[in-house]
Parts: C-alpha cells; sequence; structure tokens
C-alpha cells in the first residue's frame, strides 16, 4: 500500500509541482486548498504525512499545526508535519518547530531535499516508529 501525503497549499502552481515531486506510483495525494479542510481530511483520513503551507487564507499553518498536535486521535497528534512555505525570515524555520512542525523548508524548495526527508519521515511513520 502506498504512504499517503496530505498537502495543504492553496496555490496551485505549488500544488502542481509538488503532484509531480511525489510520483503517483509512490506516493497517495491528498490536496486540501484550505486550512480547514486540511484538519478536516487530517482528522478522517489520517496520513502518514502532512505537508504544510504556513500562509493559508483562513486559518495559518502554525495553528493547524497545534491543532493538529492536540488531537485526541494519537496517530493524528503524532503524524510527521513538514512546513513548505515562503516564509524566509529569521526565526521563521524556529516558529514552525515550535508550534510542533519536524521539518521546515522554504520556497522555492530543493526538490532532491523535499523528497529526501518525505522519504524519512514516510518511512519511519508507516513502521510504527511514530516521531
Amino acid at each position: 500500500m502506498k504512504p499517503t501525503v496530505l498537502y495543504i497549499e492553496d496555490h496551485p502552481d505549488n500544488m502542481t509541482l509538488v503532484r509531480r515531486i511525489l510520483r503517483p506510483d509512490a506516493y497517495s495525494l491528498i490536496e486540501a486548498r484550505t486550512g480547514f479542510q486540511g484538519l478536516a481530511i487530517a482528522e478522517s483520513q489520517v496520513p502518514d504525512l502532512i505537508l504544510l503551507d504556513i500562509n493559508l487564507p483562513d486559518i495559518d499553518g502554525y495553528e493547524i499545526t497545534r491543532r493538529l498536535r492536540s488531537s485526541a486521535n494519537f496517530a493524528v497528534s503524532q503524524m510527521p508535519i513538514i512546513a513548505v512555505t515562503a516564509n524566509a525570515l529569521k526565526g521563521d524555520s524556529q516558529k514552525a518547530m515550535d508550534a510542533g512542525c519536524d521539518a521546515y523548508f522554504s520556497k522555492p524548495i530543493d526538490i532532491h531535499e523535499l523528497i529526501e526527508t518525505v522519504e524519512l519521515f514516510v518511512c519511519r511513520n508507516t513502521r510504527g516508529n511514530i516521531l
């Protein structure tokens, strides 16, 4: 069974890029265009990993991360979250980590590094070694 990745992103070009990076033969990609939609999908489908934009139109990625980390569903509260954001100022990475993200990438992303990181977290998560 292919690992499932939820990508919460409101920008269509970024969604298309990640859709191309995460090969359909290797991953099942679920797309959410808003933060609240992403939260609902995370709770109902419990993906193996979340890629999360920080700047969303309805709720920011920091709050999404805090809500996921406080979920009553243990699997949801422990699933890996990778911030993928245009926020690249000093302290932005730490802010994402403080909110509960497991990794942080600023846009434009290094495609190879993102793939390696996704593979690392998915491998750990699907083996039951939830981070």
